[in-house]
Order: structure tokens, then C-alpha cells, then sequence
């Protein structure tokens, strides 16, 4: 069970040998740590000599690249936990000045250190808890009450080999070009780039996508947040979080990952955004899925006298546990999808409803289940005031809109037997704005006030039962 709200994890196995430790380790954290674990990459360090081990700076190579999405895609299963890989001392070939001595503030400080290095003193009572909590001190902001755990994860037979990996890691970066590279291969720096997207409930396959981007950049990162025209194709669209909640999210976590980068944090209101014309940037990352829109962004920049961007694809995070109706990757889609079903907030009080009394709205497009949903309700006790229902009645002969609806549109919507003909009807109004408009200002308030005559009759029918 889970007793630290904020961890650090400090990893310190040779990245060939840890990779297939990880999901054990990551088990073992996620018993001791219910919300963010932070992850510090430190490979070939040692707990277990007399001298204080200090962060030294990691190159980032396309190895380190792989293992961070590997890290992350390994988390997935924990998704209580929100984990950051810190890029504080990963350093590209072009940009490896000595780490600075300053203590990095993270949004959570850790009440808990843990690493992966063990000593043959199995205990929790030795000198190497000691020098990992003096390190984890000396690089980020700490609890003051720090405790400090040696995990001893239970892997599995085979898990461990004796050497380094017999099939490497998938690559994460898709190559710009048919010639191999090296997983030492290191990667080259920039100064100033791009990256955008939803980023709706921040997750996993967000953090590769700017985690890379974060590596790349060496001075600013421009990131693009999709807003307004561009969130209406998303998948139920009116689950996304505000625009300002995804940015708190987004900020805190770049802040977090690599303070030393200046982040510009931008709505993107069209495809282009700030990469088709800013002359300063360098790169743009995008995703399998984005690609093309990158090479789009290219086009429209040689359009505009402006040089290309280097594009990095980044590959897509598999979803192994999706269902039949989610996506197979990561994705805030299927996080929504989700959702459905769930209350999202509490029901609104109303002091005129008797207590227990709730009012449930259902709406959606044709054929999105919203009467099968009704049939549900009802067979469960509730009752059910259908719009559709009310229309009709507005409209039938006798009712309260039929005069004013034969007024606005005509003799001629009428079946011999003077029932309004609704394909008639329909086809004047469908297609045609003012037409609808003229026939919703009539039906509307007709329609909301045999509502509120039905909702009168239910709270009525709700207190002799209760």
C-alpha cells in the first residue's frame, strides 16, 4: 500500500541491463508512491563507496531517447501515478557544460528517495541510504522529513541477463533517412523548436513527445495548444479539459523536466501555428499521426520564404489494455471514452427539489443512444420527460404551437386531414437558417413550458413517495 504521496526514484543500473528491471522497479515504486514519482537517470552511479557521489552529465544518445519512452510506456499499468523523467543532467553532444551546483525546486517536493542499486547488506539500515538521500538533497528540493528505500524488486526468473540486451529497444525516433544508425549515436542539439498538441489529460504518450522535444531544444521550447476551431473534430469534444487547465498541467510538468529552457506556451488557432512562421525555430516534433501536418507546416514556410524545420516523428505509445472501442495507443480519445458513464461533478443543489430528487439531461446527435439510454432510466424508476414527445404534442392539431407553425409556414406543410406533415415541414427548415430559426423561436418556449408543467407533475409524484 501506497504511503508517499511524492517519490524520487534515482536509477542507477546501465541502461542495456535496466530495461528489462524496469517494470519490476516500477512496480515495487508505485506500492510506496501514489501520485508523482519523479524519475532521475544516473546510470553507473555508486552508493557504495566512502566518497559522496555527485550528478554527473548524462549524453543523450538515441539509447537514452528509447529508454525514456520505454520508462514511460512501462508506466502505464500505474496509471495513479504521474511520472516525470527528470532531463535536467541529459545533455546533447553539442551542449555539455558542467552540471551547476543549485538545487532544482520540483512542484512536489519528494517525501521518499528510492533507487534500484543494491548491496549485499539487504537492509534498510546502511551507509548506502545514507548517500542516496545526501545526493537526492544535493540535486532537487527535498521534504525536510526525507525518508530514503533501497528496492529489492522481485523479478522474475530470466529477467535479469548478464549482459546487455539481446534485441535493443524500439527506436522512438523515426529516422529521417534509410541509413542505420547507432543506439550510441548521440543526438544533436538545437537552440529553438516547436511541438504542439490537445494535451488533454496530460499522459504518458504526451510526456515522450515533449520529453524528446525538451532534449532537443537547448534554449526554447515554442509549445502549441490546440484551442477553439481545432477541438471540434476531437472525439467528444465537450469533455476536454478548459484551455487554461491543460496549460497549468503542461507548464508545471515542462517547469519540472527542464527548468533551464524557456517555454513559450501559445493557443494554436490553425494548423500552422507559430512553426510555419517563425524564422527562428529549428525543429518541430510531431507524431506518427501529425507527420503530415509537419510536412504541411514545411510547404507553407518555403511559400513564405522561410527555411524548412527538421522534423523528429516520434512513434505512437501502444495501448496494450485497450478496449474494442478505444484506440490502440495512448490517447486522450479513449480517456474520454472512458469517462462516459461517470459522474464528472457533483449534481448542483436545489433547494426546490425534494431531497434525493435529480434532474438528468441527455442529449446527443441521432442515433448517439440517447432513447435507449431514456429506456434505461425508466426501467430503473425514473421518469422520463421526452423533448421529442412534447414537440409533437406542441405541434399536433389543438396544441399550443400548431396555429402559430401554420401561420409562419403555410396551408401547404398540412396532410388532408390537417396534420402537420413534418417531411414537409422538415425540408423548409433543414438547410435553412432563417427558416429553422423562425420555427425554433416558436416551438422552443412552447416546448420548455410543457416541460416544466411535466417536471411539476414528477416532483409532485417524487413527494408522495418520499
Amino acid at each position: 500500500m501506497a504511503v508517499f504521496r511524492s517519490g524520487l526514484l534515482v536509477l542507477t543500473t546501465p541502461l542495456t541491463s535496466l530495461a528489462p528491471r524496469l517494470a519490476p522497479i516500477l512496480t515495487s515504486a508505485a506500492r510506496l508512491v501514489n501520485h508523482t514519482l519523479y524519475v532521475h537517470l544516473q546510470p553507473g552511479m555508486s552508493l557504495g563507496g566512502p566518497a559522496q557521489p555527485q550528478s554527473s552529465p548524462v549524453q543523450a544518445t538515441f539509447e537514452v531517447i528509447d529508454f525514456i519512452t520505454h520508462l514511460y510506456a512501462g508506466a502505464d499499468v500505474h496509471r495513479h501515478l504521474d511520472v516525470r523523467i527528470l532531463l535536467t543532467n541529459i545533455r546533447t553532444k553539442s551542449f555539455l557544460p558542467p552540471l551547476t551546483s543549485s538545487v532544482q525546486n520540483l512542484a512536489h517536493p519528494p517525501e521518499v528517495v528510492l533507487t534500484d542499486f543494491q548491496t549485499l547488506d539487504g537492509s534498510q539500515y546502511n551507509p548506502a541510504k545514507q548517500q542516496l538521500e545526501r545526493y537526492a538533497t544535493s540535486c532537487y528540493s527535498c521534504c525536510p522529513q526525507l525518508s530514503s528505500v533501497l528496492l529489492y524488486p522481485d523479478y522474475e526468473p530470466g529477467v535479469l541477463p548478464a549482459g546487455s540486451l539481446d534485441v535493443p529497444l524500439p527506436s522512438t525516433i523515426s529516422p529521417a533517412s534509410p541509413v542505420g544508425r547507432s543506439a550510441k549515436q548521440p543526438v544533436r542539439g538545437h537552440q529553438r523548436g516547436a511541438v504542439g498538441g490537445t494535451f488533454d489529460r496530460l499522459h504518458n504518450a504526451h510526456k515522450v513527445l515533449l520529453s524528446v522535444a525538451c532534449l532537443l531544444a537547448q534554449e526554447q521550447l515554442v509549445v502549441g495548444v490546440a484551442d477553439k476551431d481545432l477541438l471540434k473534430s476531437k472525439v467528444l469534444p465537450e469533455l476536454l479539459q478548459p484551455y487554461a487547465e491543460r496549460v497549468e498541467h503542461l507548464s508545471e510538468f515542462l517547469v519540472d523536466i527542464k527548468p533551464s529552457l524557456t517555454f513559450d506556451i501559445i493557443p494554436l488557432l490553425d494548423p500552422y501555428g507559430p512553426a510555419g512562421s517563425d524564422p527562428s525555430l529549428e525543429f518541430l516534433v510531431v507524431s506518427e499521426e501529425t507527420y503530415r501536418g509537419g510536412m504541411a507546416v514545411n510547404r507553407f514556410r518555403l511559400e513564405n520564404d522561410l527555411e524548412e524545420l527538421i522534423l523528429y516523428q516520434i512513434q505512437l505509445l501502444k495501448d496494450l489494455n485497450h478496449k474494442e472501442n478505444e484506440e490502440d495507443k495512448v490517447s486522450s480519445s479513449s480517456f474520454r471514452q472512458q469517462m462516459l458513464g461517470n459522474l464528472l461533478r457533483p449534481p448542483h443543489k436545489r433547494p426546490e427539489f425534494p431531497p434525493g430528487f435529480y434532474v438528468i439531461g441527455l442529449t446527443g446527435i441521432s442515433g448517439s443512444g440517447k432513447s435507449s439510454v431514456a429506456q434505461r432510466l425508466k426501467g430503473l424508476g425514473a421518469y422520463v420527460i421526452d423533448s421529442d414527445h412534447l414537440g409533437h404534442r406542441a405541434y399536433a392539431p389543438g396544441g399550443p404551437a400548431y396555429q402559430p407553425v401554420v401561420k409562419a409556414f403555410g396551408t401547404d406543410i398540412l396532410h388532408k386531414d390537417g396534420i402537420i406533415n413534418r417531411k414537409v415541414l422538415g425540408s423548409r427548415v433543414f438547410g435553412n437558417k432563417k427558416q429553422l430559426k423562425i420555427l425554433t423561436d416558436i416551438m422552443w418556449p412552447v416546448i420548455a413550458k410543457l416541460a416544466r408543467e411535466e417536471m411539476e407533475q414528477a416532483m409532485a409524484e417524487a413527494r408522495i413517495l418520499l
